[in-house]
């Protein structure tokens, strides 16, 4: 019986001992497969985070391609906005320019005047345009200069009475009398003594009705004696200064006026860049 239960003893030793040997490998094997699953596991949680990110990165080039483009658009924008704004300035400019250069003129043609003689006079315009005056312009500022002159002359005789043959304010004036009085100085011509010879004069130019400024000398056949017997000086707006006849002053009268329409034969540009003095 003891011999039995020996060997039965090591019979279950050697059985204990084979099923260690077996299950030996498999638990290895599990412990190095355990690492390559947990690997696999985390490759494909990795693949799936990538695949979650990817539209994140597009969603994210595409705001900031939106927000580039908002930012060109405004740009655009305010360069838009500011040339707008810059117009009006350069027209400001514009009109600062343009008047600069109207004083400039008045002040060159000024100054031009102080000089005595003509050519002194021309010498003296033609150096101020090349410095940015046009001659033309200061032509123009002196005819009207010169008009202003006669007009004022003439303005002060109102009222005075007609005396035929009469060219002064101390004894009046008749019709042509009162034209030489107010031109005689201004023009570098002699003005005639009669209305016939002021109609044909050879330095004034013909000048149409349409086309008349103030300054301009107006003539009347009111007797049929010659080609104009009577004359006046033109005031603008229609109207004109004239001594009339015997018993009336020196006035103003309107060239539409019935009487002076059917007596009215043309009228003579005396005063000109090239006539005045």
């Amino acid at each position: 019986m003891a011999r039995i239960k020996t060997i039965s003893v090591t019979l279950c030793a050697v059985i204990l001992t084979t099923f260690t040997f077996i299950a030996t490998p498999q638990a290895v094997a599990s412990e190095h497969a355990r690492p390559a699953a947990v690997h696999k596991s985390n490759t494909a949680a990795s693949a799936k985070v990538k695949k979650k990110s990817a539209p994140a990165k597009k969603t994210a080039s595409k705001s900031i391609k939106s927000s580039t483009a908002d930012k060109k658009k405004r740009t655009t924008v305010k360069k838009r906005t500011t040339t707008s704004s810059s117009t009006p300035v350069t027209a400001r400019q514009r009109t600062a320019s343009r008047t600069l250069s109207r004083t400039a003129s008045v002040s060159a043609s000024a100054a031009c005047r102080k000089n005595r003689s003509a050519k002194q006079r021309a010498a003296c315009l033609q150096t101020r345009s090349a410095k940015g005056v046009t001659i033309a312009d200061a032509h123009k500022i002196r005819v009207q200069k010169a008009q202003k002159t006669a007009m004022s002359k003439l303005m002060q005789q109102i009222g005075k009475p007609y005396r035929w043959g009469g060219n002064s304010p101390r004894t009046g004036f008749d019709c042509s009398g009162l034209v030489w009085y107010a031109y005689k100085d201004l023009v570098k011509f002699r003005i005639p003594r009669t209305a016939n010879e002021m109609y044909h004069l050879r330095d004034a130019s013909p000048v149409d009705r349409g086309a008349l400024e103030t300054g301009d000398l107006v003539f009347f056949r009111t007797q049929g004696r010659g080609t104009a017997d009577h004359v006046g000086v033109y005031m603008g707006n229609g109207k004109f200064i004239q001594s009339p006849s015997s018993g009336q002053g020196i006035q103003v009268t309107s060239l539409s006026e019935d009487y002076w329409k059917r007596h009215y034969v043309g009228a003579r540009r005396v005063m000109t860049s090239s006539t005045i003095r």
